[in-house]
């Protein structure tokens, strides 16, 4: 089998039809059938269905293109491999996370590694869980850093723990309820509040932590997924919002955030590092796992 008829293969199922592949690749129609039709006669079974909209792989060629993923990703780690022998200050990392965690601990792993290689290029794709989950599973990202998945987790997936975290009603430190030292939530419905979707991680917590209190989920003022913005508005003193503890302390501490002292009745979630199982991990994603580890460590101890 040639590697080059096996690329041609990804980009005829990729652009949908032969001779938009042909104009993909800078080649002619024939000479994409003719790679095709190699790989077919080699496989021994038909790899693509044609149809009047184009071709779609067969079963066989679906799974043959789920091999042809891990092989080219395999060649790509290796040129890394090698590009980092040359130059171990030099590289790059992949890493998906959710928002969150991006503008937090994420943010506190590239800080702290980039002073030490300031070479390394650092790629955030921050997203929910699923997309993060297909783009781990279709090799765009080296790993994920994210809240631990259910128990339908994927099978090819390993899990490393990284830090319990728990969640804190946080405001501005101008707030006028900084000043209470204990706070029912049922006192706080009728706030402004600033909150991410209902169908994100922190919005479903939030729904939970109300439900838990015989409360309905609170007229949100504001609604965004974005949690620099969700920190402006607490720094106006007007408005309340619902965050993991650990984003008031990294990357730095927050002195103009302030956690109310409000009991929330909800389980500490666990943040860990996920990887695909048996694939080499590139020299700059290693480092990136094993900074993590590091500065989990001290958060780790307090389980």
């Amino acid at each position: 089998m040639k590697l080059h008829d096996l690329h041609v293969l990804m980009a005829v199922v990729q652009a949908g039809s032969m001779s938009k592949a042909a104009a993909l690749l800078n080649t002619t129609q024939p000479a994409i059938s003719r790679s095709i039709a190699e790989l077919e006669r080699t496989i021994g079974v038909r790899l693509l269905e044609r149809n009047p909209q184009g071709v779609e792989p067969t079963e066989c060629g679906r799974a043959l293109l789920d091999g042809g993923a891990a092989v080219f990703d395999d060649l790509r780690q290796a040129v890394k491999n090698i590009e980092f022998l040359a130059d171990p200050t030099a590289g790059e990392v992949r890493i998906g996370c959710t928002p969150i965690l991006a503008a937090s601990f994420v943010s506190a792993v590239v800080d702290r590694l980039s002073r030490r290689y300031p070479r390394i290029v650092f790629h955030l794709v921050t997203a929910y869980l699923e997309p993060l989950r297909r783009e781990l599973s279709e090799r765009n990202v080296d790993l994920l850093i994210v809240r631990r998945f259910g128990p339908a987790a994927d099978e090819r997936l390993d899990f490393e723990f990284l830090f319990d975290d728990s969640y804190v009603v946080a405001a501005g430190a101008q707030n006028q309820w900084v000043r209470r030292r204990r706070i029912e939530l049922a006192e706080l419905a009728s706030e402004s509040w600033t909150l991410p979707p209902p169908k994100s991680v922190i919005g479903s917590i939030a729904i939970e932590a109300f439900r838990a209190c015989g409360l309905d989920y609170p007229r949100t003022t504001v609604v965004t997924d974005s949690p620099e913005v969700r920190i402006s508005l607490l720094a106006t003193g007007r408005f309340v919002t619902i965050f993991p503890a650990s984003i008031l302390r990294f990357p730095t501490m927050r002195p103009e955030i302030k956690v109310l002292p409000v009991k929330l009745q909800m389980a500490q979630v666990q943040n860990v590092i996920v990887t695909l199982k048996n694939r080499a991990l590139s020299p700059g994603a290693r480092l990136f796992i094993d900074c993590a580890r590091e500065l989990a460590k001290p958060l780790a101890k307090r389980k």
